[in-house]
Protein backbone atom coordinates (compact mmCIF):
# COMPACT_ATOMS: atom_id res chain seq x y z
CA UNK A 1 0.00 0.00 0.00
CA UNK A 2 2.83 2.37 0.88
CA UNK A 3 4.44 1.67 -2.51
CA UNK A 4 1.18 2.47 -4.31
CA UNK A 5 0.80 5.74 -2.37
CA UNK A 6 4.43 6.58 -3.17
CA UNK A 7 3.93 6.08 -6.91
CA UNK A 8 0.63 7.95 -6.76
CA UNK A 9 2.39 10.97 -5.23
CA UNK A 10 5.10 10.82 -7.90
CA UNK A 11 2.43 10.62 -10.60
CA UNK A 12 0.62 13.65 -9.17
CA UNK A 13 3.86 15.65 -8.99
CA UNK A 14 4.70 14.75 -12.59
CA UNK A 15 1.23 15.76 -13.77
CA UNK A 16 1.52 19.10 -12.00
CA UNK A 17 4.90 19.68 -13.66
CA UNK A 18 3.53 18.80 -17.10
CA UNK A 19 0.54 21.12 -16.63
CA UNK A 20 2.81 23.92 -15.40
CA UNK A 21 5.21 23.59 -18.34
CA UNK A 22 2.35 23.40 -20.86
CA UNK A 23 0.66 26.41 -19.32
CA UNK A 24 3.92 28.34 -19.35
CA UNK A 25 4.46 27.60 -23.03
CA UNK A 26 0.89 28.63 -23.85
CA UNK A 27 1.23 31.88 -21.96
CA UNK A 28 4.56 32.57 -23.62
CA UNK A 29 3.06 32.05 -27.08
CA UNK A 30 0.06 34.14 -26.18
CA UNK A 31 2.25 37.02 -25.05
CA UNK A 32 4.20 36.91 -28.32
CA UNK A 33 1.11 36.66 -30.47
CA UNK A 34 -0.40 39.75 -28.85
CA UNK A 35 2.12 41.92 -30.74
CA UNK A 36 0.99 43.50 -34.00
CA UNK A 37 3.37 45.08 -36.49
CA UNK A 38 1.74 47.96 -38.37
CA UNK A 39 3.04 48.38 -41.91
CA UNK A 40 2.34 51.36 -44.18
CA UNK A 41 2.75 51.70 -47.94
CA UNK A 42 2.70 54.40 -50.57
CA UNK A 43 0.03 54.23 -53.32
CA UNK A 44 2.17 52.07 -55.64
CA UNK A 45 1.73 48.49 -56.85
CA UNK A 46 5.27 47.49 -55.96
CA UNK A 47 4.82 48.80 -52.42
CA UNK A 48 1.69 46.66 -52.04
CA UNK A 49 3.67 43.61 -53.14
CA UNK A 50 6.65 44.42 -50.91
CA UNK A 51 4.47 44.99 -47.86
CA UNK A 52 2.89 41.58 -48.38
CA UNK A 53 6.36 40.01 -48.61
CA UNK A 54 7.37 41.64 -45.35
CA UNK A 55 4.11 40.61 -43.70
CA UNK A 56 4.44 36.99 -44.84
CA UNK A 57 8.02 36.76 -43.58
CA UNK A 58 7.07 38.19 -40.19
CA UNK A 59 4.11 35.86 -39.72
CA UNK A 60 6.07 32.84 -41.00
CA UNK A 61 9.03 33.40 -38.67
CA UNK A 62 7.47 34.91 -35.53
CA UNK A 63 4.28 34.80 -33.50
CA UNK A 64 3.58 38.43 -34.37
CA UNK A 65 0.55 39.55 -36.29
CA UNK A 66 0.69 42.03 -39.16
CA UNK A 67 -1.60 44.90 -40.08
CA UNK A 68 -0.97 46.51 -43.49
CA UNK A 69 -2.36 49.91 -44.47
CA UNK A 70 -1.94 50.24 -48.22
CA UNK A 71 -1.89 53.26 -50.50
CA UNK A 72 -1.55 56.15 -48.07
CA UNK A 73 -2.20 59.36 -49.98
CA UNK A 74 0.81 61.64 -50.24
CA UNK A 75 3.19 58.73 -49.69
CA UNK A 76 6.24 59.72 -47.65
CA UNK A 77 4.84 63.15 -46.79
CA UNK A 78 2.14 61.50 -44.68
CA UNK A 79 3.79 58.21 -43.71
CA UNK A 80 6.91 59.82 -42.20
CA UNK A 81 5.02 61.96 -39.61
CA UNK A 82 2.77 58.98 -38.81
CA UNK A 83 5.88 56.88 -38.17
CA UNK A 84 7.23 59.59 -35.87
CA UNK A 85 3.99 59.48 -33.88
CA UNK A 86 4.15 55.71 -33.61
CA UNK A 87 1.07 55.08 -35.75
CA UNK A 88 3.12 52.72 -37.94
CA UNK A 89 6.11 50.51 -37.17
CA UNK A 90 7.72 50.23 -40.59
CA UNK A 91 7.33 50.86 -44.32
CA UNK A 92 9.26 50.40 -47.58
CA UNK A 93 11.19 53.55 -48.50
CA UNK A 94 13.66 54.62 -51.20
CA UNK A 95 17.14 55.93 -50.47
CA UNK A 96 16.85 58.95 -52.77
CA UNK A 97 13.51 59.95 -51.22
CA UNK A 98 14.82 59.59 -47.68
CA UNK A 99 17.90 61.66 -48.44
CA UNK A 100 16.36 64.46 -50.50
CA UNK A 101 12.72 64.63 -49.36
CA UNK A 102 12.85 63.60 -45.70
CA UNK A 103 16.29 64.81 -44.65
CA UNK A 104 16.28 67.75 -47.13
CA UNK A 105 19.89 67.06 -48.06
CA UNK A 106 21.22 68.53 -51.30
CA UNK A 107 24.11 66.51 -52.71
CA UNK A 108 23.52 62.75 -52.82
CA UNK A 109 26.69 60.78 -51.94
CA UNK A 110 27.85 57.61 -53.70
CA UNK A 111 25.70 54.54 -53.13
CA UNK A 112 28.26 52.98 -50.79
CA UNK A 113 28.19 56.04 -48.53
CA UNK A 114 24.49 56.86 -48.86
CA UNK A 115 23.09 54.02 -46.76
CA UNK A 116 25.60 54.64 -43.95
CA UNK A 117 24.69 58.32 -43.88
CA UNK A 118 20.98 57.54 -43.94
CA UNK A 119 21.43 55.15 -41.01
CA UNK A 120 23.33 57.75 -39.04
CA UNK A 121 21.01 60.69 -39.70
CA UNK A 122 17.75 58.74 -39.30
CA UNK A 123 19.03 57.37 -35.96
CA UNK A 124 19.97 60.83 -34.70
CA UNK A 125 16.86 62.64 -35.92
CA UNK A 126 14.04 60.08 -35.74
CA UNK A 127 15.40 56.96 -33.99
CA UNK A 128 14.55 54.96 -37.12
CA UNK A 129 16.66 52.27 -38.80
CA UNK A 130 17.10 51.26 -42.45
CA UNK A 131 17.23 47.45 -42.50
CA UNK A 132 18.97 46.08 -45.60
CA UNK A 133 18.38 46.90 -49.27
CA UNK A 134 15.98 44.75 -51.32
CA UNK A 135 18.28 44.93 -54.34
CA UNK A 136 16.41 46.97 -56.95
CA UNK A 137 16.74 50.63 -57.87
CA UNK A 138 13.42 52.20 -58.86
CA UNK A 139 14.57 55.41 -60.46
CA UNK A 140 13.74 57.40 -63.57
CA UNK A 141 15.16 56.15 -66.82
CA UNK A 142 14.92 56.16 -70.59
CA UNK A 143 13.97 53.35 -72.94
CA UNK A 144 14.30 53.10 -76.70
CA UNK A 145 12.61 50.77 -79.16
CA UNK A 146 14.65 47.58 -79.40
CA UNK A 147 14.90 47.69 -83.19
CA UNK A 148 16.40 51.18 -83.06
CA UNK A 149 18.79 50.27 -80.23
CA UNK A 150 20.11 47.40 -82.35
CA UNK A 151 20.18 49.41 -85.59
CA UNK A 152 22.27 52.27 -84.14
CA UNK A 153 23.99 50.31 -81.33
CA UNK A 154 22.54 52.61 -78.67
CA UNK A 155 23.28 51.47 -75.11
CA UNK A 156 23.73 54.68 -73.11
CA UNK A 157 22.24 58.17 -72.89
CA UNK A 158 25.44 59.48 -74.49
CA UNK A 159 24.97 57.06 -77.40
CA UNK A 160 21.40 58.31 -77.73
CA UNK A 161 22.60 61.92 -78.14
CA UNK A 162 24.26 61.03 -81.45
CA UNK A 163 21.00 59.81 -82.99
CA UNK A 164 18.41 61.93 -81.14
CA UNK A 165 17.87 64.26 -84.16
CA UNK A 166 16.37 61.26 -86.00
CA UNK A 167 14.08 60.22 -83.13
CA UNK A 168 10.79 61.23 -81.47
CA UNK A 169 10.64 61.50 -77.68
CA UNK A 170 7.50 60.94 -75.61
CA UNK A 171 6.66 61.67 -71.96
CA UNK A 172 3.80 62.74 -69.72
CA UNK A 173 3.20 66.48 -69.18
CA UNK A 174 4.85 66.55 -65.72
CA UNK A 175 8.16 65.30 -67.07
CA UNK A 176 8.49 68.36 -69.28
CA UNK A 177 7.85 70.62 -66.25
CA UNK A 178 10.08 68.99 -63.61
CA UNK A 179 13.39 70.57 -62.55
CA UNK A 180 15.04 67.20 -63.15
CA UNK A 181 12.94 66.51 -66.23
CA UNK A 182 13.26 66.99 -69.97
CA UNK A 183 15.18 70.29 -70.19
CA UNK A 184 17.78 69.38 -67.56
CA UNK A 185 18.25 65.91 -69.05
CA UNK A 186 18.75 67.31 -72.55
CA UNK A 187 21.22 69.91 -71.30
CA UNK A 188 23.28 67.30 -69.44
CA UNK A 189 23.55 64.93 -72.40
CA UNK A 190 23.24 67.30 -75.34
CA UNK A 191 20.00 65.68 -76.52
CA UNK A 192 18.19 67.31 -79.44
CA UNK A 193 15.24 65.22 -80.56
CA UNK A 194 13.52 65.52 -83.94
CA UNK A 195 10.16 65.87 -82.18
CA UNK A 196 8.55 65.54 -78.73
CA UNK A 197 5.09 64.36 -77.74
CA UNK A 198 3.03 64.85 -74.59
CA UNK A 199 1.47 61.44 -73.87
CA UNK A 200 -0.74 60.30 -71.00
CA UNK A 201 1.28 58.27 -68.48
CA UNK A 202 -0.98 55.25 -68.93
CA UNK A 203 -0.57 55.24 -72.73
CA UNK A 204 3.19 55.60 -73.10
CA UNK A 205 3.93 51.91 -73.54
CA UNK A 206 1.17 51.62 -76.14
CA UNK A 207 2.75 54.57 -77.97
CA UNK A 208 6.26 53.12 -78.08
CA UNK A 209 5.05 49.60 -78.90
CA UNK A 210 3.06 51.00 -81.84
CA UNK A 211 6.10 53.08 -82.97
CA UNK A 212 4.29 56.38 -82.41
CA UNK A 213 7.37 57.42 -80.42
CA UNK A 214 10.93 56.10 -80.40
CA UNK A 215 12.22 57.00 -76.93
CA UNK A 216 10.43 57.70 -73.65
CA UNK A 217 10.95 58.17 -69.93
CA UNK A 218 9.92 55.48 -67.45
CA UNK A 219 10.53 54.02 -64.00
CA UNK A 220 13.02 51.17 -63.93
CA UNK A 221 10.53 48.76 -62.31
CA UNK A 222 7.52 49.55 -64.53
CA UNK A 223 5.44 46.41 -64.95
CA UNK A 224 5.07 46.83 -68.70
CA UNK A 225 8.84 46.83 -69.17
CA UNK A 226 8.75 43.06 -68.88
CA UNK A 227 6.39 42.69 -71.86
CA UNK A 228 7.52 45.56 -74.11
CA UNK A 229 10.02 45.39 -76.97
CA UNK A 230 12.28 48.10 -75.58
CA UNK A 231 15.81 48.51 -74.23
CA UNK A 232 16.62 50.32 -70.98
CA UNK A 233 19.49 52.73 -71.56
CA UNK A 234 22.41 53.27 -69.19
CA UNK A 235 22.47 56.67 -67.45
CA UNK A 236 26.25 56.88 -67.93
CA UNK A 237 26.61 60.36 -66.39
CA UNK A 238 24.42 59.43 -63.42
CA UNK A 239 21.93 62.21 -64.02
CA UNK A 240 19.21 60.55 -61.93
CA UNK A 241 19.44 59.85 -58.23
CA UNK A 242 19.39 56.25 -57.05
CA UNK A 243 16.25 55.01 -55.33
CA UNK A 244 17.13 51.68 -53.76
CA UNK A 245 14.30 50.30 -51.65
CA UNK A 246 14.67 49.27 -48.01
CA UNK A 247 12.63 48.80 -44.84
CA UNK A 248 12.53 51.80 -42.51
CA UNK A 249 11.67 50.69 -38.97
CA UNK A 250 11.17 52.42 -35.65
CA UNK A 251 14.01 51.49 -33.28
CA UNK A 252 11.45 51.18 -30.47
CA UNK A 253 9.74 48.42 -32.43
CA UNK A 254 13.03 46.55 -32.96
CA UNK A 255 13.82 46.83 -29.25
CA UNK A 256 10.36 45.57 -28.30
CA UNK A 257 10.45 42.58 -30.67
CA UNK A 258 14.01 41.27 -30.58
CA UNK A 259 13.68 38.77 -33.43
CA UNK A 260 12.12 41.23 -35.87
CA UNK A 261 15.29 42.67 -37.42
CA UNK A 262 16.59 39.18 -38.16
CA UNK A 263 13.40 38.51 -40.11
CA UNK A 264 13.43 41.83 -41.98
CA UNK A 265 17.01 41.32 -43.16
CA UNK A 266 15.76 38.32 -45.14
CA UNK A 267 14.56 40.93 -47.68
CA UNK A 268 18.15 42.02 -48.27
CA UNK A 269 19.23 41.71 -51.91
CA UNK A 270 16.45 39.29 -52.93
CA UNK A 271 15.03 41.13 -55.95
CA UNK A 272 16.42 43.07 -58.93
CA UNK A 273 14.77 45.59 -61.28
CA UNK A 274 13.64 43.06 -63.87
CA UNK A 275 12.13 40.77 -61.21
CA UNK A 276 10.30 43.69 -59.60
CA UNK A 277 8.98 44.77 -63.00
CA UNK A 278 7.67 41.25 -63.64
CA UNK A 279 5.93 41.13 -60.26
CA UNK A 280 4.37 44.55 -60.90
CA UNK A 281 3.08 43.27 -64.24
CA UNK A 282 1.58 40.17 -62.61
CA UNK A 283 -0.60 42.49 -60.52
CA UNK A 284 -1.19 45.36 -62.96
CA UNK A 285 -1.28 43.46 -66.25
CA UNK A 286 -2.82 40.18 -65.16
CA UNK A 287 -4.97 41.52 -62.31
CA UNK A 288 -3.54 39.04 -59.81
CA UNK A 289 -3.73 39.46 -56.04
CA UNK A 290 -0.56 41.09 -54.70
CA UNK A 291 -0.39 38.75 -51.69
CA UNK A 292 -0.44 35.66 -53.92
CA UNK A 293 2.26 37.17 -56.15
CA UNK A 294 4.38 37.99 -53.09
CA UNK A 295 3.87 34.51 -51.64
CA UNK A 296 4.91 32.75 -54.86
CA UNK A 297 8.05 34.86 -55.12
CA UNK A 298 9.12 34.14 -51.53
CA UNK A 299 8.46 30.44 -52.05
CA UNK A 300 10.62 30.44 -55.20
CA UNK A 301 13.40 32.08 -53.19
CA UNK A 302 13.02 29.44 -50.46
CA UNK A 303 12.15 32.03 -47.81
CA UNK A 304 8.76 30.60 -46.84
CA UNK A 305 7.16 27.18 -47.17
Amino acid sequence: MKIKKYFKKIYMVLMILVISITTGISCSKKEKSEGTIKIATKPMTEQFILSEMIGLLIEENTDLKVEITKGIGGGTSNIQPAMEKGEFDLYPEYTGTGWSFVLKEKEIPDDEVLLKELQKKYKEKYNFKWVGLYGFNNTFGLVIRKDLAEKYDIKTYSDLAKYAPKLTFGAEYDFYERDDGYDALCETYGLRFKDTKDIDIGLKYDAINSKEIDVMNMFTTDGQLSVSDVVVLDDDKHFYNTYYCSTVVREETLEKYHGLEKVLIKMDNIIDESEMAKLNYEVEGKNRDEKEVAKEFLQEKGLIE
